[in-house]
């Protein structure tokens, strides 16, 4: 006899689900590196390819760039010689942080692990 198929109680929300908007934005390469480095503060473009070190400008640029046109990261102009440009988390983007954060906890806990079993397969 097949089980009866449950109704989810989130089910009314599908179509404007939530975490797949969110995992749309954060799910691309390199976007929650680049959300975890504007962390911090602004950064200059060459600063963020610094931080986000095997990142083609190419990529760094595209990324960065979507996340402008979704706005969570805001980019300006600064005025010097020769002209700059500086890239910061909005108020949106900073609401992501707290999630990059824990994913971040969970990755250095991931990593201790793994250390571990590495080390106990070398014994």
């Amino acid at each position: 006899m097949p089980l009866k198929v449950r109704k989810s109680a989130v089910r009314e929300q599908a179509e404007m689900c939530p975490i797949g908007a969110c995992m749309d934005l954060i799910g691309g390469a390199w976007t929650p590196n680049i959300i975890w480095y504007l962390s911090g503060g602004a950064r200059r473009f060459s600063e963020l390819r610094e931080d986000v070190k095997p990142i083609s400008a190419k990529m760094l640029s595209t990324r960065l760039k979507e996340m402008e046109a979704v706005g969570i990261v805001s980019r300006t102009v600064v005025d010097t010689s020769p002209p700059s440009v500086e890239y910061a988390l909005t108020p949106l983007g900073r609401e992501l942080i707290p999630a990059i954060e824990a994913i971040a906890r969970v990755g250095f806990k991931l990593k201790r692990e793994q250390a571990k079993k590495r080390l106990a397969v070398a014994r």
